[in-house]
């Protein structure tokens, strides 16, 4: 069984998703911002560190490991939140039985007025949240929004500004596989510990917190544990590519890294930051469907009218693809040991692009707003239609 553990820290009292050790439910959720979707769930754990590169290349100028560190461990910071929360074993009902839990997790200043980026799951609930700097001095947080969408909050502190070391955001489209990176963060509490790695790999798929799947992932093999949570990813110039979230843990039980990380691109960061911070939360579009992927061998056993597509398996009531006729599938037939509902319209395109997987209609979802409108080019049985399907807003977890 694959499972992935979200890399936070908690202290005292263990904080679900927070918690250093909790671990989070895995799998693919297939649809994301498009609604509903089935998962899948197998085990994931640690592999021994990889030997670190000593030099970096191939960015704006060559860094050591070192130089990378000293120009942006300062706007690293150690984020503690704290949460009363109810003790599943006492009375409801008295007020004595709450517990209070404290989390420990990373972030890192975005700019001169004092937001910091860390995730979602490392501030859930809190009641308060501290944040220790470099320099040891430690101050108050506010939350100034969340988004469990995709594992990212921003905080803010009142510090003067010479006093804040903001660290450059990168361009996801400039990160390639096997390209070195450093993470920086509080692994188990050790405050600004650097590791080094390179991208293992791009467009990975991990879940969020609300169930929801976050596209476009960075996987590293930089070693981070928990307590990395929120901290950054770093390329070699010392700019931040991704903001690291979920480790692999491959079903040994293994609390650590086995050389399997996840960072969430900076490109979701940056839009999802400038949202929060503009109006204290983000509004995903939503399209509100089910599909199934085909390919050419199971397009011809469905004897569909084309090779490649999307096949709509259900639609969401009330939703924008209700609202312009897409049709859902009503015949359940399984090839291989996967279900499949058929009947229902196939998608091939979507404002005139390709489409033949998920991740390219949700990413041409999540380039829209609520409201918007995205022109499907579809097959209802052998006749191709164009249907104009207007976004809704994603609801807080997924359908069904």
């Amino acid at each position: 069984m694959e499972k992935r553990s979200y890399v936070g820290r908690a202290a005292g009292f263990v904080a679900a998703a927070v918690a250093g050790g909790a671990v989070a439910l895995a799998g693919a959720a297939l649809l994301g911002q498009l609604g509903e979707g089935t998962s899948t769930v197998r085990e994931l754990e640690p592999a021994p560190p990889s030997a670190a590169p000593p030099l970096f290349s191939g960015g704006r100028k060559a860094l050591s490991i070192n130089e990378v560190y000293r120009r942006s461990a300062p706007g690293v910071v150690q984020v503690t939140s704290t949460a009363v929360v109810d003790d599943p074993f006492s009375n409801p009902f008295d007020p004595a039985s709450r517990q209070t839990q404290r989390a420990l997790g990373s972030g890192f200043v975005i700019d001169k007025a004092g937001h910091i980026v860390t995730n979602f799951h490392v501030v859930e609930n809190a009641t308060a949240v501290e944040v220790s700097f470099s320099n040891n001095e430690s101050m108050k947080a506010e939350v100034v929004g969340v988004d469990p969408s995709t594992d990212l909050a921003v905080l803010k502190v009142q510090a003067r500004s010479r006093a804040l070391t903001p660290l450059p955001l990168g361009n996801s489209d400039d990160v390639r596989v096997g390209d070195a990176v450093v993470a920086i963060g509080n692994p188990f509490g050790l405050n600004r510990t650097v590791t080094a790695g390179i991208v293992s790999a791009l467009q990975r798929q991990i879940t969020a917190p609300n169930s929801y799947s976050i596209d476009h992932v960075i996987q590293t093999d930089a070693p981070i544990n928990q307590g990395n949570s929120g901290g950054p990813l770093l390329n070699a110039a010392g700019d931040v590519v991704g903001v690291n979230a979920q480790i692999s843990t491959g079903g040994t039980g293994v609390q650590g890294n086995v050389g399997i990380g996840f960072a969430i691109p900076v490109d979701t960061v940056k839009n999802v930051a400038a949202q929060l911070i503009s109006s204290g939360l983000v509004e995903h579009p939503f399209i509100g469907i089910t599909a199934r992927a085909v390919n050419a061998e199971l397009a011809r056993l469905f004897r569909l009218p084309v090779s490649r597509g999307l096949l709509v398996e259900r639609v969401q009531p009330g939703s924008g693809a209700a609202k312009a006729g897409l049709r859902a599938g009503k015949t359940q037939v399984t090839v291989a040991g996967e279900s499949y509902l058929l009947g229902g319209d196939v998608i091939v395109a979507a404002d005139g692009a390709p489409v033949r997987t998920l991740s390219r209609l949700r990413s041409l979802v999540s380039a829209r707003r609520p409201g918007d409108e995205l022109t499907l080019t579809i097959y209802r049985g052998s006749k191709k239609q164009v249907v104009a399907v207007t976004l809704g807003r994603q609801p807080n977890s997924p359908p069904g």
